[in-house]
């Protein structure tokens, strides 16, 4: 089955460092759907686009189906099918032998600073980077779905 389990994290801004990725890339994306039980993601990262559909998450564990698709039908999907988008540059980090992304949104989010972590279980242990600050993995109102209507300028 395509799991995703997820644990998210607040940045401390003073502590945090962008030179410490080991790669970045600028994310476009907004929804075509969005209810309580699922969301249909268009996405665009750099020159590649994806077409991401996620189930209602069950604490941090949650169904997770993404696809590759033709930038030029992205693009167009976005112009169609969504309002309003979500921006923001994805930094890439190895810690503690996982990956770690950590997302500097723009727009109406600007100075919002979020970092994610992918595990294999609920329970796996994992380190925590110095400028990791506050768990938000359960608090609704980091998920990218409800940033787009529901801005949390920082």
């Amino acid at each position: 089955m395509a799991f995703e389990i997820e644990r998210k994290f607040l940045v401390n801004h003073d502590l945090w460092d962008s030179s410490v990725a080991k790669e970045s890339y600028h994310i476009i994306q907004g929804y075509i759907q969005k209810d309580k039980d699922k969301t249909i993601r268009i996405r665009i990262r750099d020159e590649e686009a994806f077409l991401t559909i996620k189930s209602k998450s069950e604490g941090i564990k949650r169904f997770e189906f993404e696809y590759q698709i033709p930038i030029s039908d992205a693009k167009l999907m976005l112009s169609k099918f969504t309002k309003k988008f979500i921006e923001k540059t994805r930094f890439i980090v190895e810690f503690g032998g996982k990956i770690w992304e950590v997302d500097e949104f723009e727009g109406n989010n600007k100075g919002l600073l979020l970092a994610e972590i992918e595990l294999e279980a609920e329970d796996e242990p994992f380190e925590k980077p110095e400028w990791v600050a506050e768990e938000v993995s359960l608090d609704m109102r980091y998920h990218n779905s409800n940033l787009i209507d529901f801005p949390m300028n920082s």
